[in-house]
């Protein structure tokens, strides 16, 4: 049964972090999901860069089925449909794409698009959309153009990724209208190639208590 975008939201919001994972192999899926689910978060977006990705989602589905599955970097109706065959319970996409907002609804997917300026904000908003991502969070002003952009949109939602770690995460969930913050730090690609799947749970533990202090 497909989840409403209100029950994604919650749930991301509950967990106050978004996990942005990239998977080169699919044997690495379920050890990673459940690492994470260790150290307390049971959300993850897999990212469609690459081959690896639909695979990915198809094992975290079926196995660690506790989880909140998001595919990632989604930017055609391709992998739109490859996601939501795959297991995919929400889209996450860089851009605001209006051709796959509008799929993704017709799908039954909850989706969050990027944006990194008040037009994509608008435009969202004329997809009844709840919640964004904020994109390159860092590069596009960080948490004082994030602040000033969310002031005339009072309703709407910020999921903040792009250059956000340990050492200014508080300052992004410090934000009112931020949902919870993506990022990488605690998944990074070398741990995951070698296997160290005790170290991301520990990083995501320390990550966990790094968000309920903020």
């Amino acid at each position: 049964m497909n989840l409403t975008g209100a029950e994604v939201v919650a749930r991301i919001a509950a967990a106050r972090i978004l996990p942005v994972v990239v998977l080169e192999r699919a044997e690495d899926a379920v050890p990673l999901a459940r690492a994470l689910m260790e150290g307390g978060l049971p959300v993850a977006e897999v990212t469609f860069r690459t081959a690896a990705a639909a695979e990915s989602l198809r094992r975290i589905r079926l196995e660690v089925p506790d989880m909140l599955l998001g595919a990632g970097t989604v930017l055609t109706g391709e992998q739109l449909d490859l996601a939501k065959a795959s297991g995919a319970q929400f889209i996450v996409t860089p851009g605001f794409n209006p051709a796959i907002v509008a799929a993704a609804q017709a799908l039954g997917l909850p989706i969050v698009p990027g944006i990194n300026n008040p037009t994509g904000v608008e435009q969202a908003m004329s997809f009844g959309l709840e919640a964004v991502k904020f994109f390159p969070a860092e590069p596009s002003g960080g948490v004082p153009f994030l602040k000033a952009l969310t002031g005339p949109y009072p309703t709407m939602r910020f999921v903040p990724t792009g250059g956000i770690g340990p050492a200014n995460l508080a300052n992004y969930l410090a934000l009112p209208a931020v949902l919870a913050c993506g990022g990488s730090w605690m998944v990074d690609a070398k741990l995951v190639q070698e296997g160290r799947f005790a170290e991301i749970s520990r990083l995501t533990g320390e990550a966990v208590g790094l968000a309920r202090r903020a």
